[in-house]
């Protein structure tokens, strides 16, 4: 179907806070135009200035939603005029005591041009549709739920 590559470079460097230990700063390259500065999350002596890679698993998610929603609401005859979304992902311990991104919530929140507007019910089934079809939701273990206002 299709492949997705990214190199990461990391250099070794003092922590600026914590000289004995490492600096957390990298870079991902996704293409010769376009590059993303990642560090670890703050919690993990990351910074803060910085996309971590929890955030950077949100945004996958977040995006892909988006995506799939869009395609669904022009192939229903719903013209999308704007999309933001509020996304949070929580990190928490596994029974095994191992951390991971337990759960990702979605706040997805479009306006829609005059000519159709979809009521609540059917708004809800485009996000449900959405969700289902999003490659990063159909890879990933975590808990995804989506709140409309």
């Amino acid at each position: 179907m299709s492949e997705h590559a990214i190199r990461l470079e990391w250099k070794s460097a003092p922590h600026a806070q914590q000289p004995a230990t490492y600096n957390r700063d990298h870079t991902a390259i996704y293409s010769s135009q376009v590059s993303v500065d990642v560090s670890a999350a703050p919690a993990y002596l990351g910074n803060s200035n910085l996309a971590d890679p929890e955030q950077l698993l949100v945004n996958a998610l977040a995006s892909c939603h988006m995506l799939y929603f869009l395609a669904i609401c022009e192939g229903s005859g719903y013209a999308v005029t704007s999309y933001e979304d509020d996304a949070v992902g929580k990190v928490a311990k596994n029974p095994d005591g191992t951390f991971w991104v337990s759960e990702i919530t979605l706040h997805p929140k479009a306006s829609f041009g005059p000519q159709k507007q979809p009521d609540r019910e059917t708004l809800s089934r485009l996000h449900h549709k959405a969700h289902k079809g999003c490659f990063i939701a159909n890879s990933i273990k975590t808990h995804v739920s989506i709140e409309l206002d």
